[in-house]
């Protein structure tokens, strides 16, 4: 251990944990078991307070064994199940999630620092993902071609059979649910390796998948190490078949390189432009605004954190945005008023404040926040407050870099061919917005942007029903929708010869 005080939540979060896994202990959840690591001592801290929650040990390579020929016997089980009794086991798992929505909330918001009022909606949108993916195991059916030959062709999608998911810490809970449900409804056997930062709801997830009717032991296994030890054997391991990873671009790029011939679905980081026209409703853009960059504290990859501003209204727009950015509740996760809570941990906190730092010695200017709020100065948690750096040049990094937390930095532009140059200058596309009163616009500018998803006079939708990924640094594969059963599966062609006697163009009968 680090000798770091323990947390004063760290009772509630024991109490929890002795809610939802055997005994509360902390391990890798194979096969309906709680499996002791056999590394190094891991803290898990509590960004509120900067104090230990629980302590637990990274799993290593042998607990990756145990959940690899698991998850094999498993797989083989669950694609031998008709494709109805597939969803109605999903339909239990979320059936499940909902039973636990309290306790998995509440964890969430302890381990993970994020505001219990959004925690809250998260889980209850992990039950939408098992429900979702529930109601199309039996309908992921594969096409006839009509080739042009005597052949019946049809295709097939199957599973890749065992499939490694790593996921970050700024949403433990959704991520894993948004990637495993798809996963196990194509037919595969999940190991996943969440963060190792904030574990706890993920290891929840598991073992709920585990209990419920109809679901193989083993078919969904959560790893609870650190990604240099613990992921890195799940990776590089021979029963894997297929790499997903959620977080960083660099860290995407990696894992990629280190199995080339392994398929992988990456979801990486975002630079994402929120662009406002001077023709704009500017109440709901100014609304928007806000909550493209400021919700979760802006720890998501999705984050509006450029804004780009028509010059006509630049200065205005700005001075109201900064105003009401300084009136967001900032505070502990646990208040229901709350909306931006802490920073998830110490080295992301001062890497923002780093950043902000560097811009304005670059000559930006800080038109509000740029600090941990002073009435939280105390409290020991990684709190910043919400900032907006406007004045920034194109080139600046923080422009260009993902700085992961609640900082806006503002552009002006002059015409719309210039926003969308701004726009798409950046090797990342995730997402992007525009905020017009012209129809036309809304559409011409939404097909100009590169980026997977464009929002037109709103910010940060989204649904388990429609795709969700990046355009080039941002990663590939989609995460939700029909996309994501794509992924998740191979296609098979089948050639059936129908002729009664066919032509013979190439050997003889011996």
């Amino acid at each position: 251990m680090s000798g770091t005080p323990h947390s004063p939540a760290a009772d509630r979060v024991a109490a929890l944990l002795a809610d939802l896994l055997p005994g509360g202990r902390i391990g890798s959840v194979v096969a309906g078991e709680i499996l002791a690591g056999t590394g190094a001592a891991l803290d898990l801290t509590n960004p509120a307070d900067g104090g230990v929650l629980a302590t637990f040990a990274d799993a290593g390579s042998s607990v990756v064994e145990s959940a690899m020929a698991a998850a094999s016997d498993a797989q083989r089980a669950w694609w031998g199940m008709s494709a109805a009794a597939r969803g109605r086991a999903l339909w239990a798992v979320a059936a499940l999630v909902r039973q636990h929505a309290g306790a998995l909330a509440e964890l969430e918001t302890l381990s993970a620092g994020k505001p219990i009022r959004d925690t809250r909606g998260e889980v209850a949108k992990v039950a939408e993902m098992f429900e979702y993916y529930a109601g199309w195991c039996d309908k992921l059916h594969g096409d006839v071609i009509p080739v042009p030959t005597s052949h019946l062709n049809y295709t097939s999608h199957e599973p890749f059979g065992t499939v490694v998911q790593i996921t970050p810490w700024n949403a433990p809970i959704f991520t894993a649910g948004w990637q495993i449900a798809p996963a196990i409804c194509a037919g595969n056997a999940v190991v996943l390796k969440p963060s190792e930062l904030t574990p706890l709801t993920s290891l929840a997830l598991g073992l709920l998948c585990d209990r419920a009717e109809g679901i193989p032991r083993g078919l969904v296994s959560v790893l609870a190490g650190a990604g240099p030890t613990t992921g890195a054997a799940a990776v590089a391991h021979p029963e894997t078949r297929l790499v997903v990873f959620v977080g960083s671009a660099d860290a995407g790029a990696q894992i990629a390189a280190a199995r080339a011939i392994v398929p992988s679905v990456l979801e990486l980081g975002g630079k994402s432009a929120n662009i406002v026209f001077a023709d704009a409703d500017l109440d709901r853009a100014l609304i928007g605004a806000q909550a493209a960059i400021f919700g979760g504290a802006g720890q998501s990859c999705v984050a509006g954190s450029r804004l780009l501003v028509h010059r006509s209204i630049h200065a205005s727009f700005v001075e109201r945005l900064s105003r009401a950015a300084a009136r967001i509740p900032v505070g502990a996760p646990t208040d229901p008023e709350t909306q931006i809570g802490p920073i998830n941990n110490r080295r992301q906190r001062d890497k923002i404040a780093d950043m902000v730092e560097a811009a304005a010695g670059a000559g930006a200017t800080i038109a509000t926040g740029g600090a941990c709020p002073a009435a939280l100065r105390d409290t020991g948690g990684f709190y910043y407050g919400p900032t907006i750096v406007d004045g920034v040049a194109p080139d600046a990094a923080i422009a260009r870099e993902e700085v992961f937390g609640p900082v806006l930095a503002v552009l002006p532009f002059d015409g719309e061919d210039e926003a969308i140059a701004l726009a798409n200058g950046t090797p990342y596309g995730l997402a992007g917005a525009v905020w017009t009163g012209d129809g036309g616009r809304g559409h011409r500018v939404a097909a100009a942007l590169r980026a997977g998803t464009v929002w037109v006079n709103g910010y940060k939708t989204i649904n388990v029903a429609s795709p969700f990924g990046g355009f080039g640094r941002s990663g590939f594969g989609r995460s939700s929708g029909r996309e994501a059963l794509m992924a998740y599966t191979q296609t098979k062609s089948v050639w059936v010869e129908t002729a009664a006697a066919p032509a013979v163009t190439f050997g003889y009968v011996g």
